[in-house]
């Protein structure tokens, strides 16, 4: 394998097979099989389990091949069940792949969820020493490295606490502190940064800069924040249904992954999202039609029209509606309040007009949530009804030769030109 070449995933297939679970020991599993050939009740299934488990398989990883090398730092993204998580575990050498082959030039520095690695028992000084040793080093070559990771994870005041007693933000400061001062060359992050405090996640990230830039180490890093994943990554793979589908520039990645459940559609119905309990649901959203378009996508500065459907479940009086515009990538843009309040009566079915401007809109693609509210006796905002994504929008450049709106750097509203008055040569 090329010197700089430090991973290489050639064609790898992850098979799981469903509702099949080993009973923990040869034995076990032996009298499990002897049971179900003889048509017998399996004697180590637990009281109150199906016998009849379904079987199958599940394909989480079908034929992706790709490379990475030296000092680079890979983002991996995709929706839930793309095969991100089984990537990491099978780089990380957590379980074997079914098929294909895989090789690592380099020790392997992983953390695929809160505490990998961590013995709950341990005091987080000697979970460090567990992990150096876990990685081949040697207790001087820690000794060495030890203080610096104390102070970088900010709990030296427990170090010397059993970990089983850390909050999950203070095992993910020391297990990130410990994975990124050890020596390892290739560094593999499973969303774990999500659980630390703001402040944290930007010392993290700008650590795992440093360390592939200054030091040559290799990044993997798996999440759902695209904005982390502009900060950290110098390359992104897409991953869906076990398929890779894109390598390469980090833009283009997350515009392929945000319009992989982006739908231009007309009409959409609500009736099965998903619906939080502490909402009283005295309006209820059904559904959204956009109006005179054959899709909704709209040019810069034109108006959006769109019906929105509701039902009356109780006697409602002074319902407002807002919607919350979010960019592809998840960023919120802002929230637009309709201008009038519904009441209505118990049964009644109640259809909005309703226009969106799109004048400050940046060219791009949005998402918006519809929530219905009503005031309390304090006028403070009670939750309603709400549905998410309750439209999906496209707002493309009003002049053809426009350049290309920079999201990244400029942000999602344009504001209006500055007026120059007057303009005057010295």
């Amino acid at each position: 394998m090329d010197n700089e070449l430090v991973l290489k995933v050639d064609n790898i297939k992850k098979r799981y097979r469903l509702g099949v679970i080993g009973g923990g020991t040869l034995q076990g599993d032996i009298q499990s099989w002897w049971a179900r050939i003889r048509g017998k009740e399996d004697p180590n299934l637990k009281i109150g389990s199906d016998t009849n488990t379904k079987r199958g398989s599940f394909m989480a990883l079908d034929g992706i091949s790709f490379e990475v090398k030296k000092g680079e730092r890979l983002g991996i993204i995709g929706g839930n069940g793309a095969g991100k998580s089984t990537t990491l575990k099978l780089l990380s050498r957590v379980t074997a792949p079914t098929e294909g082959t895989i090789y690592i030039n380099g020790r392997i520095s992983s953390m695929l969820e809160v505490g990998t690695g961590f013995h709950p028992e341990l005091t987080g000084r000697e979970n460090v020493y567990l992990n150096g040793a876990i990685l081949g080093m040697s207790k001087e070559e820690v000794d060495k490295k030890i203080e610096d990771i104390i102070d970088f994870s900010e709990c030296r005041q427990f170090i010397d606490t059993p970990v089983k007693r850390y909050s999950s933000g203070m095992y993910v400061k020391l297990a990130f502190s410990v994975a990124a001062h050890l020596d390892s060359e290739i560094l593999i992050m499973d969303e774990v940064l999500a659980v630390g405090d703001m402040n944290f996640q930007k010392k993290c990230l700008n650590k795992m800069c440093e360390v592939a830039e200054q030091e040559g180490r290799t990044i993997l890093y798996v999440s759902h924040n695209m904005n982390t994943i502009r900060q950290l990554c110098d390359r992104c793979i897409v991953l869906q249904k076990g398929h890779l589908v894109y390598d390469g520039d980090v833009e283009e990645a997350i515009s392929i992954y945000m319009n992989q459940s982006d739908e231009l559609k007309t009409s959409y119905d609500y009736s099965n999202i998903p619906r939080s309990e502490n909402e009283t649901r005295s309006i209820q959203l059904l559904g959204l039609d956009i109006n005179d378009r054959t899709e909704n996508r709209v040019s810069q500065g034109e108006n959006l029209k769109f019906t929105l459907h509701c039902k009356a479940n109780a006697e409602a009086e002074n319902v407002g509606f807002r919607f919350e515009i979010y960019y592809k990538d998840g960023t919120v843009v802002g929230t637009v309040f309709t201008n009038k309040e519904l009441s209505a009566s118990k049964g009644q079915k109640v259809d909005l007009d309703i226009e969106l401007a799109t004048k400050n809109f940046a060219p791009g693609r949005y998402h918006a949530v519809a929530l219905a509210y009503e005031y309390d006796k304090f006028g403070n905002q009670v939750g309603v009804d709400r549905v998410e994504p309750a439209l999906v929008f496209e707002v493309t450049n009003k002049d053809k030769g426009s350049l290309m709106w920079l999201h990244q750097y400029w942000g999602h509203v344009c504001f209006d030109d500055m007026q120059i008055k007057n303009i005057r040569i010295l």
